[in-house]
């Protein structure tokens, strides 16, 4: 083979790797975009909360929307169970977790519906968590899992790949196009090297 046709060789290599790993983001994207809208309210084990940021015991914005969105969800009739998860991040005194507990009695939910997760520090510590309350509790592992509508289709992946069968119900909230980016290259990624391995790396 001559260097001209060693060369046309390798363009059209590259050429074909840049179209395949587009169209895989591509994809990929249009599942992100799709999961962020799809509000599935199909009868589960648990209502599943994934954390997101607090303050000194109060919730912030997202915080409250997923939590009111979860006891709407529960009072519903979508599951018995609600779990709250998230840990401390830096300089917190209190966890996401038990943020999201006092605000939800506050709701009305009763005590005994709450269950809460303390120690995760990232969506797939959370569902992995989430999941072992579930089975502990001698229920079938399935969940229903809140978060914002950007997150939904990683959070479901992760579910899988922990043996739970997930159903998403996000929130209103709109989904910003820059986390539809980022959601889309995490996911790519986790179906390629697995989430847990992400999640290790992050």
């Amino acid at each position: 083979m001559g260097p001209r046709r060693l060369f046309r060789w390798f363009r059209r290599s590259v050429l074909l790797v840049v179209l395949v790993v587009v169209g895989y983001l591509g994809v990929t994207f249009a599942q992100v975009w799709m999961a962020s809208g799809s509000d599935d309210r199909t009868p589960s084990s648990a209502i599943v909360v994934l954390g997101a940021a607090q303050w000194n015991g109060k919730p912030s914005p997202v915080l409250a929307e997923r939590l009111d969105h979860a006891a709407e969800l529960y009072k519903a009739g979508v599951a018995p169970m609600v779990i709250v998860t998230g840990g401390k991040q830096s300089g917190d005194r209190v966890t996401q977790g038990m943020a999201g507990f006092q605000y939800l009695l506050a709701k009305g939910v009763p005590e005994k519906a709450l269950k809460v997760e303390v120690d995760g520090t990232n969506t797939y510590e959370e569902i992995s968590a989430a999941g072992l309350i579930v089975r502990n509790a001698g229920t079938a592992p399935n969940v229903t899992l809140v978060s914002d509508g950007y997150h939904m289709l990683r959070a479901r992946s992760i579910a899988g790949e922990l043996g739970l069968r997930s159903f998403g119900s996000p929130t209103s909230a709109e989904s910003p196009s820059r986390s539809l980016v980022r959601e889309t290259a995490a996911v790519a990624a986790g179906r390629i090297v697995s989430f847990r391995r992400l999640s290790n790396w992050a």
